[in-house]
């Protein structure tokens, strides 16, 4: 069997329902020897699913409650490198195998604890810390996006698996740099609570900066705002919210009938690309097109094709235009020419129609696995991967574990250090990336003391509220210079920075890539320690025919069957509520790859590219249903406007106060029995059960719930919102140490930020090792800002970067101010 890039990593798996499996399943797919411990008579979740987690696993069945499964599994774990677990705080150490037991037999060991809720918060760590009872707690399911806040529509159940996604994510990472680390820190103890994981990923929804511009809101938040500023009810109907939908940021119907996703409104070049394929370039001739860094004051026109959103004068008549000409042919026939034409666009599909889809299948978004349990099976494909690893799309089912085989092997080595430094510290990389999903990687790279150089062009292609507004969060913790690659200084001046480089990141397609210079082979021949991690819309482990089409969060939403989950069906598609949902996974994702490239590198001297994709990313969040075998339950998941949970024993109620979640789904009828006004309940049929749970549970307060179910599996939470959840987290930078240890949430209000407003950012507590440390980025520069001491030492003169800066081969700011006003 051909060396893979973590073959010479073994990992324990205790994981349970769906983070833990998760991330050995990560692991897994990146070749670590993942062997997957359960009960002898299985977890509970057992299932399609979880077979499909357990790809590439051992499977060891032990009883951990007796003396000599114990001892069998400290055995093993002297024997591993990692170990996972995604217990309640406190399981495993009641267990006799907790993080002090088996680093003591190991003192190499890295062991990740994933629990719901941080384990040091006294108020929520014993809470049953079911998937969706994060969801509710932490905000996901309240003010769900801007169409069903103008419907008044709230609140909203998702079946998505954020929390798990964005955990398992977070926790894939952070043992492989932990093991990256290892020579200096030694082991390490991690604990990446689901929560924290969960508003770290829905950061761009938690947001908020003072006095925020009017220019940058969407036609939807100038109608949000109205309705509230004169007492008007949210009550639009959802063909009414068309008026209030950009023209380049929507869904048109197709001739076949079909909906077809447009999102192209940020990017220079992409409306008129838009247009110019709908056969509209006079249209697109008489639109208003000028810089868009300019101040509203100073533009000459109400808006301009680099500028996001479309003006209130010309919406109509460019959306009008674009309806009739989509009617003009199939969806499909659009998609070969949006793709052709480097216009970023997707048909809109079912997640079942996309698990057929010939792309997803021949680039290896899909797999086609033969499962032991459900014979041919098509599988989500990896979420990261590296480019030259050959087994990265070859999956086999799990298989039995041979535990005599592995206690005849001689123990890990034990080792000395405990250093404390960041998992990443010296770590130099060159960050090409814009927009959310590329900058997430630096960004998060920096909390692990890497050192990060921004390279932006001199003439801005993206418009600053991709830029700048996002980049606040997705730019801290970096350096920034600006480069004009057209020119032979800037691309001299890139040389420079990549010689010196560890890493690079990019985010774009192959073809972007090599027209960049910075093909595989180039970069092998400059540099064979060097890594590059790209990320892209539609990328997988092999090539396909949609490879090279360029796309964002929203076209991964609606190839992959999230838009059409979230709002019903093709007539009624909806973008997943919130901002950034897949792009920021994407970009922890691509970490995950990164992680995978520096053991490789480790064991064999060679960088390479580490891999993650947009698509992928959505096949993550749909994890619990991204499969498809002969037999397969229907494809019957919560969808839509209406959607309020999965049976009434994980279900949204209303108590006689609020809104709250209600979890019971291994208990069932048995959590009723111990409440006295709902015991007689328990007996009644399903189909009953939930109107007469209705009826019964608005008859208290929460709090009398949440009392009447405590110290069970079962639990009853309110329904909180993100914003509630962040200014209930809220912490002042100018008050000197910020926490990042004991609270499951915790948000910085940045109140002394270089661009002379206050903004509020989730802070980086979702990762949190005992031996390595975390650093809070500094703010993001202002694009430019360090153009000229880059180039000092870059070995540059004075003189010379002041005559690269006067030709334009580098440049210093797109905008006097910090924010364009």
């Amino acid at each position: 069997m051909p060396q893979r890039p973590l073959s010479h990593i073994r990992v324990l798996d205790f994981g349970h329902y769906l983070a833990g499996p998760l991330t050995g399943m990560m692991l897994a797919d990146l070749g670590a020897e993942v062997i997957r411990i359960t009960p002898p008579g299985g977890t509970g979740f057992d299932g399609p699913a979880f077979d499909m987690l357990s790809r590439g696993k051992q499977t060891l069945a032990l009883e951990l409650k007796s003396e000599e499964g114990r001892a069998t599994a400290i055995e093993l774990a002297k024997r591993a490198d990692a170990v996972i677990e995604n217990f309640r705080p406190g399981v495993m150490d009641r267990l006799g195998l907790g993080p002090e037991t088996l680093r003591a037999a190991n003192n190499q060991l890295v062991y990740l604890s994933m629990p719901g809720f941080a384990s040091t918060d006294a108020e929520l760590a014993d809470l049953p810390a079911w998937e969706a009872v994060i969801a509710a707690y932490t905000g996901q399911f309240t003010d769900m996006g801007l169409n069903r806040r103008l419907m008044g529509i709230n609140p909203s159940f998702s079946p998505l698996a954020l929390a798990s996604a964005y955990g398992a994510s977070f926790g894939a990472m952070s043992v492989l740099f932990a093991l990256n680390a290892r020579e200096a820190n030694g082991g390490d103890h991690i604990e990446v609570p689901l929560a924290a994981a969960l508003l770290e990923g829905l950061v761009y929804n938690c947001e908020q900066i003072e006095d925020y511009p009017e220019r940058y809101k969407s036609p939807r938040e100038v109608e949000l705002d109205r309705r509230a500023a004169e007492g008007l009810p949210m009550n639009l109907k959802f063909e009414e919210l068309s008026e209030f939908l950009d023209p380049f940021y929507r869904t048109y119907t197709c001739g076949d009938g079909r909906g077809f996703y447009v999102v192209a409104g940020s990017v220079a070049t992409h409306p008129r690309r838009v247009l110019e394929t709908l056969g509209l370039k006079d249209l697109a001739d008489e639109l208003p097109d000028f810089p868009a860094y300019l101040d509203t004051k100073d533009w000459p026109a109400e808006w301009s094709m680099r500028n996001y959103p479309v003006g209130p004068s010309d919406r109509a008549r460019v959306s009008s235009a674009m309806k009739a000409a989509f009617l003009t042919k199939p969806s499909h026939e659009w998609e070969e020419l949006f793709g052709a034409a480097k216009a970023p666009a997707t048909a809109q599909r079912f997640t079942k129609e996309w698990l057929d889809d010939p792309h997803a299948l021949a680039s290896g978004l899909v797999l086609q696995v033969e499962d032991a349990r459900h014979g041919a099976m098509r599988q989500m494909g990896n979420v990261a991967w590296l480019s030259d690893d050959a087994g990265a799309a070859q999956k086999i089912s799990a298989v039995k574990a041979d535990l005599a085989a592995l206690l005849a092997e001689p123990e890990r080595s034990t080792g000395s250090g405990h250093e404390g430094k960041g998992w990443l510290d010296g770590l130099k990389v060159v960050d090409l990336t814009n927009v959310i999903a590329g900058p997430t990687i630096g960004s998060t790279l920096a909390r692990f003391g890497a050192e990060v150089t921004l390279v932006q062009p001199v003439e801005p292609s993206v418009d600053p509220w991709n830029t700048v507004v996002f980049g606040i969060h997705a730019q801290r913790g970096k350096e920034s210079i600006l480069l004009n690659l057209r020119t032979d200084e800037g691309q001299e001046a890139l040389a420079r920075l990549i010689a010196g480089a560890d890493m690079i990141t990019m985010n774009g397609t192959d073809q972007q890539r090599d027209y960049l210079g910075l093909s595989p082979e180039r970069l092998a021949g400059i540099n064979p320690r060097l890594i590059l991690v790209q990320l892209d819309a539609f990328g997988g482990p092999m090539r396909g025919p949609k490879s090279d089409h360029l796309g964002y969060d929203d076209l991964a939403q609606a190839a992959t069957g999230v838009m059409l989950r979230f709002g019903g069906g093709m007539d009624t598609p909806e973008e997943h509520a919130h901002f950034g949902t897949i792009d920021v996974l994407t970009g922890f994702c691509a970490c995950v790859a990164l992680g995978g490239a520096l053991l490789q590198l480790k064991e064999t001297g060679k960088g390479g590219v580490a891999r993650a994709s947009l698509a992928a990313a959505g096949n993550l969040i749909q994890a619990q249903f991204m499969f498809d075998h002969a037999g397969r339950v229907p494809f019957d998941e919560p969808s839509g406007r209406e959607a309020l949970g999965w049976g009434p024993f994980y279900h949204c109620y209303q108590a006689s106060d609020c809104w709250f979640f209600f979890a019971a789904p291994t208990e069932r009828g048995a959590a009723l029995v111990r409440v006295a006004e709902l015991t007689d309940l328990a007996e009644l049929p399903e189909d009953q059960l939930h109107g007469a749970l209705a009826e019964r549970f608005r008859t208290q307060p929460l709090a009398h719930w949440r009392a009447a179910f405590a110290g069970t599996s079962a639990t009853a939470v309110p329904l909180s919102s993100l914003h509630e959840t962040r200014d209930a987290a809220l912490q002042l930078e100018s008050a000197g140490s910020i926490d990042l240890a004991q609270a499951t949430f915790r948000v910085i209000r940045h109140d002394q930020h270089p661009m002379g407003r206050w903004c509020d950012l989730v802070a980086p507590n979702a990762v949190r090792p005992q031996a390595g440390r975390i650093t809070i980025p500094g703010p993001a520069p202002k694009y430019g800002g360090h153009t000229r001491a880059i180039l000092e030492r870059l070995g540059y003169a004075p003189e010379q970067a002041e005559a690269m800066i006067a030709g334009g081969a580098a440049g210093e700011a797109w905008s006097e101010k910090y924010l364009p006003e």
